[in-house]
């Protein structure tokens, strides 16, 4: 996007109608499967996204962002359909894969890897989490088992990776591995023979391209300038990337939730029983009030959330409780617009059912409610500790 195109309201509101008028109706495209909508669709829809002015519009042509906060603007309005941030260019794993390599990459690495990511012509992957079965990483990264070895001037890399978003059909991975220098980063071409996909998860959640997958990497070798950053920071290059990461997921879904706060709305007040609108029966209009307290409380918790981290602050503390307290107001809107509902709430006729199913799963992505508390509360004991 242009430059002078900056602000965010105005952005917001273009991917608003956008989404709602252009890409919601794909919702129902028989392309949209169980592992995601196919790469066929991504690129049609961004197609009509770069038409539209409107792909990657949080980035902007000189390479600089928007602001966090102004970034959510554009996330929440593009969140209205589970494809409109597939369809704009700011869905997970890519969107925190462009936030890393703008952070971290050398302009060669950017011009290589990152800039087919912001064009939208490219997917990404994010190799880190381990099989838990074999005891690898998952929510304790330094868990983890896969091994980078300098060979000359490669790396090596062997290992198991599980749950990796988008593995099938993209074209970049940032791959983490332990060095002798501790945990590091690579940055590779795919497909690449050396990397298998063992096999594509069945999950709850449907919306990201690739689905989830299980991955043997066995030999891989690696030239050492594609090296993401310096040796042994990649626990640090995973913070930088999975703070604003875990606030843009909550951007996005809240986006969705609105959406399924809308359309429980309008069948609570059309649809009649025992001789009155669903809705002044209070059973469902308290429910339907409690979704407007939830939705303006995450509103509140990610700005909140943003603003820290538009100071240059890490924000780490600060993400895990936006994490937290908005991905489960987003379970409680979802499910509630579900109750409302009835049978149609639980049937593909709408929307309602597959964000109910996308944000169970945001409860565990990114670090599940318990780690984020836990995360917390060993602060809270640090801090009394340090004033004691």
């Amino acid at each position: 996007m242009h430059a002078e195109g900056r602000d965010a309201a105005a952005i917001a509101a273009r991917v608003e109608a956008f989404v709602r008028e252009v890409v919601a109706p794909y919702e129902q495209d028989p392309r949209c499967g169980a592992h995601g909508p196919s790469d066929e669709l991504v690129q049609e829809l961004r197609g009509l996204a770069r038409d539209a002015g409107l792909l990657t519009p949080h980035i902007f042509d000189d390479g600089s962002h928007l602001s966090h906060r102004g970034t959510a603007q554009v996330l929440i309005a593009s969140g209205l359909s589970p494809l409109g941030p597939l369809a704009v260019n700011v869905m997970a794993p890519d969107e925190g894969n462009m936030y890393l390599l703008g952070k971290v990459g050398t302009p060669e690495l950017k011009a290589r890897f990152l800039d087919p990511l912001v064009s939208g012509r490219a997917r990404s992957a994010f190799f880190m989490t381990e099989p838990a079965e074999e005891n690898g990483a998952g929510s304790d990264p330094s868990m983890m088992q896969t091994t980078a070895v300098l060979d000359g001037n490669h790396w090596v890399i062997s290992g198991r990776k599980a749950f990796i978003t988008g593995a099938e059909g993209a074209s970049v991975g940032i791959v983490m591995a332990k060095t002798e220098a501790g945990a590091s980063m690579f940055l590779v071409d795919l497909p690449d023979p050396a990397i298998r996909i063992d096999r594509v998860l069945d999950t709850i959640d449907s919306s990201m391209p690739g689905g989830h997958a299980i991955i043997s990497i066995d030999g891989l070798r690696v030239p050492a300038d594609q090296m993401l950053g310096e040796p042994g920071e990649g626990f640090k290059y995973a913070q930088i990337r999975l703070a604003p990461a875990r606030l843009t997921h909550c951007m996005r879904w809240l986006g969705g939730c609105i959406r399924a706060n809308e359309i429980a709305t309008a069948y609570a007040c059309k649809r009649q029983a025992f001789g009155k609108p669903l809705v002044d029966h209070e059973g469902v209009g308290f429910m339907l009030a409690d979704n407007l307290i939830d939705i303006q409380q995450a509103r509140l918790m990610i700005d909140w959330c943003a603003d820290v981290l538009d100071t240059g602050a890490l924000g780490t503390v600060e993400s895990s409780m936006a994490k937290v307290a908005v991905s489960e107001a987003l379970f409680r809107i979802a499910d509630r617009c579900v109750q409302v509902m009835g049978g149609a709430g639980v049937s593909g006729d709408t929307i309602v059912e597959q964000i109910f199913r996308e944000v169970r799963a945001f409860r565990i992505y990114d670090g599940p409610s318990e780690v984020h508390r836990w995360s917390l509360a060993k602060k809270i004991k640090r801090d009394w500790m340090a004033s004691a």
